[in-house]
């Protein structure tokens, strides 16, 4: 999918349509490429009226809202030793849980670039606006289940530029 261009007013014209489409290329062009990564859909839900779920018990409280229709897609990623994802966003949350090998979590936002590592039986939640990579540093393949929640027929992953935070 390519970047999601958001703007409070479009030019019109040849000109300004020119100028938007120059660059949409430019953004898909320098966008970082998936490397190594094999996705499977599991399932894909339309949930026209939104979704909303609470549970509350003594150990955990619960709280699911997505107002307006919304999609829940879920995956499964192979990653390949080296492989990456790619500096990319979402346009929703996604919950990521490994199953096998481990995952490396870089965020743009980080001037550091402090790695975050998440192995079996853990995971992260991606709140979606974000701009990340997720790569296997590791030596065996990761396998990990993606849970997303985005607005109905969004695509789930929106390719973002290297924003030159971690040098590679």
């Amino acid at each position: 999918m390519g970047k999601i261009i958001r703007m409070k007013q479009i030019v019109c014209g040849p000109l300004g349509l020119g100028v938007l489409v120059a660059l949409v290329i430019v953004q898909s062009a320098f966008a970082t490429p998936i490397i190594g990564v094999q996705t499977t859909s599991l399932a894909v839900g339309t949930f026209d009226g939104g979704l909303e779920a609470n549970s509350h018990t003594d150990a955990l409280d619960v709280e699911l809202r997505a107002s307006g229709p919304t999609d829940v897609q879920m995956l499964q990623n192979t990653i390949a030793p080296g492989g990456t994802y790619g500096w990319h966003s979402h346009p929703g949350p996604s919950i990521v849980v490994v199953q096998s090998g481990e995952l490396t979590l870089y965020r743009a936002a980080d001037p550091t670039c402090t790695p975050q590592v998440f192995g079996v039986g853990t995971g992260f939640v991606d709140q979606g606006g974000d701009v990340h990579v997720v790569r296997n540093e590791g030596s065996v393949d990761a396998v990990v289940y993606v849970t997303s929640i985005i607005p109905k027929g969004a695509g789930r992953r929106i390719d973002e530029l290297d924003p030159g935070t971690c040098g590679f």
